[in-house]
This record gives C-alpha cells, sequence and structure tokens, in this order.
C-alpha cells in the first residue's frame, strides 16, 4: 500500500475529501489543509571496539523481532542526531557515552545516511536513518534493555548480512565493513 493511501481523512478537519496532492502531500478540499508525508529521522550506531568487533543487538520486538540490529531508533522532538544517539545507546545497552568533535577516536563520528522504511502498528514509516561510528571498550558493561533482546561483541567476518532484519541495518553493515576491508 503506498502511504499516501494509510491516510483517508483531513487530521484537521476530519473531512473525507483528503485527496493525493503530489507525491509526498494529500490536501483537504474542504478547510484547504496540505499535509507532507516526510521522512521520520532516526539513528543507527555502529559501535566498535579496540579489538575491531562490533556491538550487534538481536531485536526483542517488532518488527523484525528476532534478528540481528545495530543500536538505534527514531530521533525524539527537540533531539538533534548526536544527542538521539547517544540517547538510543543509553536506553538500550546501559553505556553513556559522550559526543565530542568528531575529531577524537572516543567520539561519534558521522558516517552516512540511509533510507529504510519500517512497518508500525500496521503503517509503513519511511525514515532517513542517520549512520554513526561509535567507539566503546570492550570491557564496558553493556545489558540488553528497552527493545533490544540481547547484545553482544563480534567480529565483522563472522556476520551475516542477511540476519539482519532491517534493509538500512543490512546496506549500512555492507557499507561499513567494505570501508574496513578498504583500510587493511
Amino acid at each position: 500500500m503506498h502511504y499516501l493511501q494509510q491516510w483517508n481523512y483531513c487530521p484537521e478537519c476530519g473531512s473525507k475529501r483528503f485527496v493525493e496532492h503530489d507525491f509526498k502531500s494529500k490536501h483537504c478540499e474542504d478547510c484547504g489543509f496540505t499535509y507532507y508525508f516526510n521522512a521520520a529521522a532516526a539513528v543507527i550506531a555502529i559501535i566498535v571496539n579496540e579489538k575491531g568487533e562490533m556491538l550487534v543487538a538481536r531485536r526483542g520486538e517488532e518488527p523484525a523481532k528476532g534478528t540481528l540490529d545495530f543500536i538505534g531508533g527514531f530521533v525524539d522532538p527537540g533531539e538533534g542526531f548526536e544527542e538521539a544517539v547517544v540517547r538510543e545507546i543509553e536506553e538500550e545497552t546501559g553505556w553513556r557515552c559522550e559526543h565530542g568533535d568528531g575529531n577524537d577516536e572516543n567520539n561519534l563520528k558521522i558516517l552516512f545516511s540511509l533510507p529504510n522504511t519500517y512497518l508500525y502498528s500496521g503503517m509503513v514509516i519511511h525514515s532517513c536513518d542517520c549512520f554513526f561510528r561509535v567507539f566503546i571498550p570492550s570491557d564496558a558493561p553493556l545489558k540488553a534493555n528497552d527493545d533490544v533482546a540481547a547484545c553482544w561483541w563480534e567480529k565483522p567476518e563472522n556476520i551475516k548480512v542477511e540476519d539482519f532484519g532491517l534493509h538500512s541495518a543490512r546496506i549500512g553493515f555492507k557499507r561499513f565493513t567494505k570501508t574496513l576491508r578498504v583500510k587493511s
């Protein structure tokens, strides 16, 4: 189902005359309200340690429950990407990392972004996922929390891309590990 078809009534006045305006918006013919279906902002942390391992998580909730994932989630209103990734890491692992200027190996570094879709409550949510490289020491006391069922350190070569349940996590894993091979 196309995302515009998920909304039948104007959120402003409740009119059924809420029609497609263009490829990403609907317009109410009664009150004149136009709603743009923009992508939701999300963050993904590719967490690495000094041993060259990556922190992988097992999803504890749908969508893709039971599959591999990275730590991350949606950006809350009033948050920047850096604040969101720090919050998500703390919520899902218990680890409080700090973000700095990006020049220190112990700080967050923005890597790239990818479009994604996320099925939530029967609706397809379009997101733009901002990937970060985050360093956490291998002896950090990490504990799976929130919607993460488990998390552990793994060498990238032991991880199968097809074990990731979400599209952007699979693409992000491939893209990140490709840079590791280039540097070797």
